[in-house]
């Protein structure tokens, strides 16, 4: 994140059927402002900013939580989320400290589900805000 493209990952915008399965990315800046283990990250296609996503991945736990991933609603459909999802689990694991990964989601958002099935990540069940939450063990070997 700089303070050049946080501009422009504010003004992404998702579906409006889509408003209420995550948190905005103007929200999601600010949290990462004050928590410092936010791990923001801009979605890149080229030199357009396409998406956000951000994960904490604590020094003192073996677990990372991916906590935020949207893609704009003109880029959707492309394959940005799948590729933006494999970067950052690759990155999560080259961090060496981290056994397995975390996501939450809106259990109605059905894109979602099938994009972190895909990935490998498995459902747990639903938290005490009713989100859906999948887990995905990382390969020993960090890769």
């Amino acid at each position: 994140m700089t303070p050049a493209n946080s501009t422009l990952v504010t003004a992404l915008q998702l579906a409006p059927e889509q408003m209420n399965f995550v948190a905005s990315n103007a929200d999601s800046l600010r949290e990462a402002r004050s928590d410092r283990d936010a791990r923001p990250r801009v979605i890149m296609a080229g030199d357009r900013v396409v998406g956000f996503l951000m994960y904490e991945a604590p020094h003192d736990d073996d677990e990372a939580r991916i906590y935020r991933l949207m893609i704009d609603r003109a880029w959707q459909g492309r394959g940005y989320g799948k590729a933006a999802l494999r970067e950052v689990l690759k990155e999560i694991a080259g961090l060496g400290h981290i056994g397995h990964v975390s996501i939450c989601y809106e259990p109605e958002n059905e894109a979602a589900r099938q994009l972190y099935r895909t990935a490998g990540f498995v459902e747990e069940g639903l938290d005490e805000d009713g989100e859906m939450i999948a887990d995905l063990v990382l390969p020993r070997d960090g890769r």
